[in-house]
């Protein structure tokens, strides 16, 4: 078999943070989908390193998703966690973030304030955070 093989610490989770990806981000869905697993198949690792293990033979990289900016403000930016293992050439997809937002909205049904979704346990921090950045470019 060639290349490297996507497994899951846990694939019940990760299936729903990409479910909820589709639905409330499609552009950063397609690109990991069509673009990000293939190169990750080939051995292409993308993203920046954030920890290497001699001991295990290991990598962990995060890569950047591409997102709105008001979006990335609000939330944090969209990014999948991998860790590489080069001796069993498998690359284990462990998360992707912000989780919290994607998982709520997995479960439920998101609302929108001024076209940027909103935690609803979170709804006014969130509604002031969009407010304070709106108020800030108009200035």
């Amino acid at each position: 078999m060639k290349g490297y093989v996507l497994d899951y610490i846990n694939e019940n989770e990760f299936k729903k943070l990409e479910r909820a990806l589709k639905k409330y981000n499609m552009l950063a869905f397609k690109k990991l989908n069509f673009e990000f697993y293939p190169a990750l198949r080939n051995g292409k690792f993308l993203g920046e390193k954030v920890e290497t293990s001699r001991k295990n033979d290991t990598e962990k990289y995060e890569l950047r998703l591409p997102s709105d900016k008001m979006f990335t403000q609000i939330h944090g930016e969209v990014k999948l966690i991998y860790t590489v293992h080069k001796k069993e050439q498998v690359v284990i997809l462990e998360t992707i973030t912000p989780s919290d937002i994607l998982l709520e909205g997995h479960m439920s049904e998101l609302t929108t304030y001024k076209g940027i979704m909103i935690s609803k346990a979170n709804a006014s921090k969130d509604m002031f955070k969009i407010d304070l950045l709106n108020m800030l470019q108009n200035k």
